[in-house]
């Protein structure tokens, strides 16, 4: 009688064609949970926090002795101060006036040129990005060589002073300006309005003033109050070409007096911090406004 017993066989498991759960699908795109956010909002808000708080903490200091005193902050209250920090209050009328025609000049020339390629040239909207999107890509420090011979002919044009500055941080700002103008217009449907309005007998410049901009306050907004901060922050292009600006002058004054120059410092950040608080409560005004 043969001994031989054959093995037993054990099925063999056809290839696992099962499919991955779904919901392990759709853990890789799902929102972090809110641990993970307020984590990640907290490690962020550190890093911010740090320097500022160490700002603060040095404009209470009383020089090396190691105490504290507010005599820094009441100073600039004094009846010196005005004389003291003359160029310094004028260097921030400087800021203030480039500020304002930056963003003429971004209200004035973008936002028609974006209207006009959107509705009547769409083939002309990736040059014009192209074109809106250079200025990022290339450093201040280059950008002022190219700016130099420019400004030797505006300088024998229109003088010297400090608010011809805006013609180079109208170029400076248009990366930032162009984004939040686009997103705005991406969004609402801007060549059903205007036609809309021209078949009830609209002109163009009724068009663009009382249907469009009301429609595209949020863009224009976030794009003025970021060319304000651009401008408030800009140091490099005003240095090299000689001119004074909040920058510049804040490196003077903190040759002399850095305590004065860290307190219009951390002046300064609190309004580009108002400015994107703003900006924050335009971006949620019109879910807000769509759930009502």
């Amino acid at each position: 009688m043969s001994a031989n017993v054959a093995a037993p066989v054990h099925p063999v498991e056809p290839p696992s064609t099962r499919t991955k759960p779904a919901n392990h699908a759709a853990r890789i795109g799902a929102e972090p949970s809110a641990l993970a956010r307020r984590l990640i909002l907290g490690i962020i808000g550190t890093i911010f926090l740090i320097p500022v708080i160490a700002m603060i903490e040095f404009t209470f200091r009383d020089g090396l002795a190691g105490s504290y005193t507010v005599v820094h902050w009441t100073g600039l209250f004094s009846e010196d101060s005005a004389r003291t920090y003359r160029g310094l209050y004028q260097a921030i009328e400087n800021s203030l006036l480039l500020a304002a025609i930056t963003v003429g000049i971004v209200l004035v020339l973008l936002l028609p040129t974006m209207v006009l390629v959107h509705m009547q040239f769409p083939r002309l909207k990736r040059t014009l990005e192209f074109i809106c999107i250079i200025p990022i890509t290339v450093p201040a420090i280059v950008l002022v060589v190219g700016l130099a011979p420019v400004y030797s002919i505006v300088v024998k044009v229109l003088g010297g002073s400090t608010w011809t500055l805006a013609f180079a941080y109208g170029i400076t700002v248009l990366p930032y300006a162009y984004r939040a103008i686009q997103s705005n217009l991406d969004a609402i449907p801007v060549k059903t309005l205007s036609e809309a309005a021209s078949t009830l007998g609209a002109g163009w410049l009724t068009v663009l003033w009382q249907v469009l901009l009301p429609n595209l306050r949020r863009g224009v907004l976030a794009a003025s109050f970021i060319s304000i901060a651009v401008v408030l922050g800009e140091f490099t292009i005003a240095s090299l070409l000689n001119r004074r600006n909040l920058q510049t002058a804040l490196l003077q004054v903190s040759q002399s007096d850095p305590w004065v120059a860290v307190i219009f410092a951390l002046f300064a950040l609190a309004l580009a911090f108002v400015l994107l608080l703003i900006i924050g409560r335009l971006g949620s005004a019109t879910p807000a406004r769509r759930k009502s």
